[in-house]
């Protein structure tokens, strides 16, 4: 297989040719290729050598000649589907894509098969011919019946998938590679619904032909490809800005979500700077107490400790009439009685 250099968009890399542009030779191409496209139709219409043709390859019945290699054929007739071969074609060059950051390659290979369904499936239901299996009549060219079968969609669709990537190939020896391996995977494809009975022969011939016209007119649409890249990309990057979160305005004090851990530092309590000169007339630092600045440190004491308080001087009211019921205490009191005078 190719490198991953020779396959990649051609404005990645400053030795690369530019991109694809409609030249002579290529406009010489596209005019005999819709030559052949409007005489396949138009024989396959006028019921002449086209179909005499088909029908004898029918008679002949291929599928009945080499069993052996049918369970082969079922599983390389993959190669046409256009699932399976769009998702692998598309991983490789969304990879490209990534690496040389470029939208180029899944732009082309959505463009090609924009066109392929557009081209290929307005005329599948234009002219309407049925497949071999329903014929109806030997002979006829089996034409506006309700059937979806011409151009072969699974022909087309391998030369324009297979073919994509040598169309973004860098160099002329990997474009001649790519595009000799897509040829021979769109005629292996093409033979084999033939060997099967699903498709005439005019229908393979027929999808060949709608398959390399979309090839050939890719580069009409390059201007159109780069504007929608350059589109895309200023898209990209106004979501991601708006996705970014919003720098929040600084604030003095931050609010603490609920539930958040507690630090070391939320358990000490503010010490308050008391006014004045921070040290002591003397030279000596001022120590600032360990306990909250409204309230000097004391010990602790229980309730039962606290000393109770009295009030000094007799509760009873003073009265003038009312006399002493025992005299002041002297130096002599609690010797004996004491003696009248």
């Amino acid at each position: 297989m190719h490198t991953h250099d020779e396959l990649a968009p051609a404005d990645e890399h400053p030795t690369s040719p530019v991109r694809p542009r409609m030249t002579r030779t290529r406009l010489g191409i596209f005019a005999a290729t819709c030559v052949v496209y409007a005489a396949i139709v138009v024989g396959v219409v006028t019921t002449s050598w086209p179909v005499r043709f088909d029908w004898q390859v029918m008679l002949f019945r291929p599928y009945k000649q080499w069993p052996e290699i049918h369970t082969f054929l079922d599983y390389f007739i993959v190669l046409g589907q256009r699932g399976p071969t769009a998702v692998a074609v598309a991983a490789w060059l969304g990879w490209c894509t990534y690496k040389h950051k470029t939208l180029r390659p899944l732009l082309v290979l959505g463009t090609s098969l924009l066109l392929l369904n557009v081209t290929v499936g307005a005329a599948k239901l234009g002219m309407g011919r049925l497949g071999p299996h329903y014929a109806t009549a030997v002979g006829s060219n089996e034409m506006f019946a309700g059937g979806d079968i011409f151009p072969s969609g699974h022909t087309a669709n391998a030369v324009v998938t297979w073919g994509v990537l040598a169309y973004l190939a860098t160099t002329p020896r990997a474009r001649r590679i790519a595009s000799v391996a897509a040829a021979m995977l769109a005629l292996g494809v093409g033979m084999t619904t033939v060997y099967l009975g699903t498709h005439w022969m005019s229908d393979v011939t027929l999808g060949w032909t709608a398959g390399l016209l979309v090839l050939l007119v890719l580069p009409w649409f390059e201007p159109l490809m780069a504007r929608a890249e350059v589109w895309l990309l200023a898209l990209g990057r106004r979501l991601a800005e708006r996705r970014a979160p919003a720098a929040a305005p600084a604030a003095p004090h931050a609010p603490v979500p609920l539930g958040a851990p507690r630090g070391p530092a939320d358990d000490e309590l503010p010490v308050r700077e008391p006014v004045g000169a921070g040290s002591r007339p003397g030279g000596a630092a001022l120590r600032v107490p360990d306990g909250r600045p409204h309230l000097p440190p004391r010990p602790h004491t229980a309730r039962s400790e606290r000393t109770p308080v009295t009030p000094t001087g007799s509760r009873r009211p003073p009265h003038a009439d009312r006399a002493p019921r025992t005299s002041p205490l002297g130096p002599n009191a609690g010797r004996g009685r004491p003696t009248g005078n």
